[in-house]
């Protein structure tokens, strides 16, 4: 198998296991519904100021919004679930600097 190949099924096993991560959350959400408690986040990621950027695998928004509440308890949250989570629409994790977050929103 060739290093470039190695490469690609990397990256598609991470895409799966993101996938994954993301179907597990929104069935936490949803039994978290059906049995009456729903966890209310302490942030509103629309009120963060986002810039548009590109990375490897595309177009995304990115963040660095300390002087921002909703921006400091969303990068803690996402720090707690080990650097990345789904909320909303978004896909969203922290960038290794600590002080970073980007966004993409997920393909429906």
């Amino acid at each position: 198998m060739a290093d470039g190949d190695f490469e690609i099924f990397l990256e598609d096993f991470v895409d799966m296991l993101n996938g994954l991560e993301a179907s597990i959350t929104k069935m936490k959400q949803q039994i978290s519904k059906l049995v009456g408690v729903e966890e209310k986040p302490q942030y509103d990621i629309s009120k963060i100021k986002w810039e548009k950027a590109q990375g490897a695998k595309g177009e995304f928004e990115r963040s660095e919004d300390v002087n921002s509440q909703d921006f400091k308890a969303l990068l803690k949250d996402v720090q707690s679930h080990g650097g990345k989570m789904t909320v909303g629409n978004y896909f969203v994790w922290a960038f290794k600097n600590g002080a970073t977050l980007g966004r993409k929103q997920r393909k429906k």
